[in-house]
């Protein structure tokens, strides 16, 4: 579950990716949709495999689900210098 996001942010004529804190309740779901997401995606027969597979690979730090958590958080890190525009 992601504990940062970027959002972007329009300020002047420049737009800046701002990160921010995401809240609890968003954190669930943003990594239920993620995990669904990529499970679908997955080459196994029926989505009950390929949702197991996705929560076992999870589980081990592997799969994509973990791999756009890793990314987001990337994201935000290399853009703390916008953090000051948070609103």
């Amino acid at each position: 579950m992601p504990s940062l996001e970027v959002k972007a942010r329009r300020v002047g004529g420049a737009t800046y990716q701002v990160p921010i804190e995401v809240r609890p309740e968003r954190r669930q779901t943003l990594g239920l949709r993620w995990l669904t997401a990529y499970a679908q995606k997955r080459g196994e027969k029926t989505m009950r495999e390929r949702l197991a597979g996705e929560l076992m690979d999870a589980s081990n730090n592997l799969g994509s689900a973990v791999k756009k958590r890793e990314d987001t958080h990337k994201m935000a890190d290399s853009n703390k210098a916008f953090a000051h525009y948070r609103w």
